[in-house]
């Protein structure tokens, strides 16, 4: 069954939720993991697109908004699609709950102190623990 983490940030940053996940995806890239990214919209995949280029000095991180050949990136960044079957992480940044999201063996859900964000964030976790995925709660400092 898929592992549910959810990582809490202490404030409402927008940014900062974008900046976590970027280290979420370079440690799971580092760790040999695909990944895949799921976003609201096209504006949160372009910002995280240039992000990832950016957020680290000297990280690499092969990826590409909704690959027309999603194998040949460890990242894809989606939010209409539903991503290729080779990954094996999920990054969800939508308020909504990813229908394919049980086929990832992990599901990361980042939320911040932003109302909506916050509380779409309640919403899932209600929804994964009622039907009895195995839930982590991360409280992110700093």
């Amino acid at each position: 069954m898929t592992r549910i983490d959810f990582y809490v940030l202490p404030d409402e940053d927008a940014r900062k939720r974008l900046v976590y996940a970027c280290k979420l995806v370079d440690k799971a890239f580092a760790l040999g993991h695909r990944v895949h990214i799921h976003t609201a919209d096209a504006i949160v995949a372009q910002a995280l697109d240039d992000l990832l280029w950016s957020f680290r000095d000297g990280s690499f991180i092969p990826h590409a908004i909704d690959p027309e050949q999603p194998a040949d990136y460890a990242v894809s960044i989606g939010h209409q699609r539903e991503p290729s079957t080779d990954r094996q992480v999920l990054v969800n940044l939508a308020a909504d709950l990813p229908l394919f999201f049980s086929r990832f063996e992990r599901v990361a859900e980042i939320v911040n102190q932003e109302p909506a964000v916050r509380d779409a964030g309640r919403e899932r976790w209600r929804f994964y623990r009622d039907r009895g995925y195995e839930l982590h709660h991360h409280e992110v400092t700093g």
